[in-house]
């Protein structure tokens, strides 16, 4: 087979395409396998340890996640640790750090002992917290703001201590390492860097997908894992028209030194379809304390890279009737509307550390304005997909396979964690389009 000729062809090596890319070529028969990406390297956007909060979401302390919901989520997480022992990454790109859901008044802790008793059979080592417990293992969490006396405030927390499971990854590691394990599996493999694929089509049998520079790849088979762009390469096919796309950005504050021990989020505001605030352990900043992320919608499918994805952002958008009715229900909800417009102050120079500081201190009451900066160049963008046929936010991740043999992903929060499963979902379907085999014995015994 020339080598421009593939089985199948994946776009994107971020974390959700380099694992697509491993089990492909560990764990089925098929031979010709390419990975496309068009940046210098693995993981340069959202699975970039800068652009994420490092976190195996697997929902324990994710109080945004229903209990079915965590049940899934916990399964793919664990694929994510049985990879990362079986190639010996503890320390490495796998670290495990305490982390807890803090319940901060009488009315979220109310809430919080309910789902500790909910949550503990699925989770058997989560540990339910006191204050006294809670200011053992982080006292910052638990003194009040002049950093001496006890917060007056009743808390508790649901969580674990460091050292029983691991907690947290460096994704753009992982993605390397999952790229080079694939290239040992005995398989035809070709990975290609600095090459973006700006047009794809079916013909004869095959997809056909063009670069920016100019090259041509047929392949049988083809799965876009591009971020917000695989709605974007989506449209130009003329599919996933039924859904919209509104880009949300992430930005975070770093501490000047390390004031947590390890994670801790708070409880979720159900109202709202954004993470809620938490303090993290940075691995790529001395184990300082990073907390975020913000929330703000941007006209731009990419952060940091100009403004060439602006008008990728408006195809992607496909603004009409049905995306202009959702946008205006969020915004009618006054819970909604105030807490966006409330986050594009927290980029506003001189102001913003005074404001952020303000809800950071329900995590850590005695921080002050000095002892945060803004993490210039830190956060990505996750694609809120809008769901035209039922009018609404999809929260989550979403997939289009409305022709045979091409799949088009957008895996925001928690796509990283999930990315194993997800891959395995992929693989499996791909392996059915083209008459191959999944070794289901193979992958059981490894990852799950």
């Amino acid at each position: 087979m020339p080598k421009k000729e593939f089985d199948i062809l994946i776009i994107g090596a971020g974390i959700s395409g380099s694992a697509l890319f491993y089990e492909i070529a560990r764990y089925t028969d098929i031979k010709n396998i390419a990975l496309i990406e068009k940046y210098h390297s693995p993981s340069t956007l959202n699975s970039k340890g800068t652009s994420n909060s490092q976190t195996i979401h697997c929902g324990d302390i994710e109080t945004n996640y229903t209990l079915e919901k965590a049940k899934k989520v916990k399964t793919t997480a664990d694929m994510i640790v049985k990879y990362g022992i079986l190639q010996n990454a503890q320390n490495r790109f796998m670290f495990s750090h305490q982390k807890m859901a803090l319940a901060v008044d009488d009315i979220e802790c109310d809430y919080m002992e309910k789902r500790y008793e909910e949550f503990k059979e699925l989770y058997p080592y989560i540990q339910f917290f006191n204050k006294e417990k809670i200011k053992s293992i982080e006292p910052k969490v638990a003194l009040g703001k002049d950093g001496i006396h006890d917060r007056p405030e009743n808390i508790c927390a649901m969580g674990v201590e460091a050292g029983e499971i691991f907690t947290t990854v460096d994704f753009e590691k992982m993605s390397i390492s999952l790229i080079e394990q694939g290239q040992l599996q005995n398989k035809n493999t070709f990975v290609a860097f600095n090459e973006e694929i700006i047009h794809i089509e079916k013909k004869d049998g095959y997809f056909l997908l063009r670069t920016n520079t100019y090259k041509e790849y047929y392949a049988k088979a083809v799965v876009v894992n591009a971020g917000a762009h695989s709605l974007y390469l989506a449209h130009k096919m003329n599919l996933g028209l039924d859904k919209s796309c509104w880009p949300v950005a992430g930005s975070f504050y770093l501490t000047k030194q390390k004031l947590l021990n390890g994670k801790v989020y708070m409880v979720q505001n159900p109202k709202l379809p954004f993470a809620a605030l938490h303090g993290d352990p940075d691995l790529l900043a001395n184990m300082n304390t990073r907390f975020g992320p913000t929330a703000l919608v941007i006209p731009k499918l990419e952060r940091y890279h100009g403004l060439k994805s602006v008008p990728e952002f408006f195809e992607a958008l496909k603004f009409d009737k049905t995306v202009l009715r959702v946008t205006f229900n969020m915004f009618k909800d006054p819970t909604i509307r105030n807490y966006i417009l409330y986050n594009y102050l927290f980029e506003l120079p001189f102001i913003n550390k005074n404001i952020f500081v303000k809800d950071a201190r329900k995590i850590v009451p005695s921080l002050k304005a000095n002892d945060i900066y803004y993490a210039k160049g830190f956060g990505g963008v996750r694609p809120q997909v809008i769901d035209k046929k039922r009018g609404e936010l999809m929260l989550g991740e979403a997939s289009i396979a409305e022709i045979p043999g091409i799949i088009f992903n957008m895996t925001p929060s928690p796509g990283a964690t999930s990315c194993l499963g997800n891959a395995q979902r992929d693989a499996k379907l791909m392996c059915q389009y083209l008459g191959a085999k999944f070794n289901e014995d193979k992958f059981n015994s490894e990852l799950l």
